[in-house]
Order: structure tokens, then C-alpha cells, then sequence
């Protein structure tokens, strides 16, 4: 019965660890320009970026409050898929003791359950998608600035994002991926129990439950 195919929960799953970033930054920072006055150095350094914003305060405070915010939505998904294959078990286990009347029933509700499953997990996905997209441009324009500071402060003249697989970094003289999280922190402190450092971040509502 093709409404048996479910949709894995991998995905829901996945969303929640450290913020799954679809990354956009930059792959290649450089010819670093000084943005306090100093001399930019010949030194190259390297930085995986996608490490630095995650590992930022303000990337696991909105990590942490992403996973808040879509849990509800998220609950509500993995219910739906365990009334499906409770759907599919009755199927299975009524095959020869059901009445053809009972398994059209069944068949009938098992699509049903399965379009709205369809609709939220991608409702959510693109809902997830975005609010995770609002953190990442705020933390990357900004981590972008601390590197104008940094870099040239500690005679790097560029930096090369090693998290990129399209550009992988061959060789630098240093990783600053840590230091530049250190400073980054100390130029944007998080606030205990705000939003974020402009504010809150915000999520959907989850929509009502719909029979179609």
C-alpha cells in the first residue's frame, strides 16, 4: 500500500544539535583590510567558519532556543508518524480477520494522516530552514567584522574558511577558529534568557491540525 511509505523522522532529528547550518558564507576571506588602522601582515590563516558561528555563545544560545521554539511542531510530527504505523500494524495483524469494508477504512485514514504528515514536515522544515538562515547571516556579518580586527592585529594579510569542501585549505599558517570564537564572545556577549543580541528569535506557530 503506497500511503505505507512514511517519511523518516531522521530529518526532524537532525535539525537539533548544534544549529545544522545550510552555510553561505564566504568561502575564501581574503586580503583581510584592516578595520582599526593596523598594517595587514603577509601570514595566512585559516578558520573554519561553520565551526566559529556554532560554537559562538550567541550561535548555541539561538541553537538552544531554536530547539524550544519547534519543539511543539516537532512533537506533533512524530506523533503523527506513530499513528500511521499504528495504522499499518492494524493493517498487518487484521490482513485475514478484517472486513474489506474495515481495511478501506483504514487505507482511507492512513493517506489522509500521511498528506498532513507531508505538509507539516515540510512546513517545518522551511520554517527551521529559515529561522536557522536569520542566525547565521547575523552571526557571519559580524564574525566577518571581528576578522578585520583580528587578522591584521596578528599580522595575518589573509584568512581561508577550511570549511568549505569546494575550497579545502592546503595548507596556513595558523588556525585562529578558536581565537576568533574568544573574540567574537567578547565583542558580543549574550544576554541569559534574551532572544539573541538583537532580539528574539522567533518561530511559526504550529498550525492546527487539518483533516485533509
Amino acid at each position: 500500500m503506497k500511503w505505507m511509505t512514511l517519511i523518516g523522522t531522521n530529518v526532524i532529528a537532525m535539525a537539533f544539535g548544534v544549529l545544522a547550518f545550510g552555510f553561505g558564507a564566504s568561502t575564501v576571506l581574503a586580503q583581510v583590510k584592516s578595520t582599526s588602522g593596523g598594517e595587514v601582515g603577509a601570514k595566512v590563516a585559516a578558520i573554519n567558519m561553520r565551526a566559529a558561528i556554532a560554537n559562538t555563545a550567541e550561535g548555541k544560545q539561538a541553537a538552544a532556543q531554536l530547539e524550544t521554539q519547534f519543539l511543539a511542531r516537532r512533537k506533533e510530527l512524530e506523533d503523527l508518524n506513530k499513528k500511521i504505523n499504528d495504522l499499518q500494524q492494524r493493517l498487518t495483524v487484521g490482513a485475514t480477520t478484517l472486513s474489506e469494508e474495515e481495511k478501506q477504512k483504514l487505507t482511507l485514514e492512513g493517506q489522509r494522516l500521511t498528506r498532513q504528515l507531508e505538509r507539516k514536515q515540510n512546513e517545518f522544515q522551511e520554517d527551521l530552514n529559515d529561522a536557522q538562515s536569520d542566525v547565521i547571516s547575523r552571526i557571519e556579518r559580524r564574525m566577518v567584522g571581528v576578522l578585520g580586527k583580528y587578522a591584521p592585529s596578528n599580522g595575518y594579510g589573509a584568512v581561508l574558511d577550511n570549511s568549505s569542501q569546494t575550497t579545502p585549505v592546503m595548507y596556513a599558517s595558523a588556525d585562529i577558529t578558536q581565537d576568533v570564537v574568544k573574540a567574537y564572545d567578547e565583542a558580543y556577549p549574550v544576554k541569559n534568557g534574551a532572544g539573541s543580541a538583537d532580539g528574539k528569535t522567533t518561530a511559526k506557530p504550529a498550525a492546527e491540525p487539518s483533516g485533509r
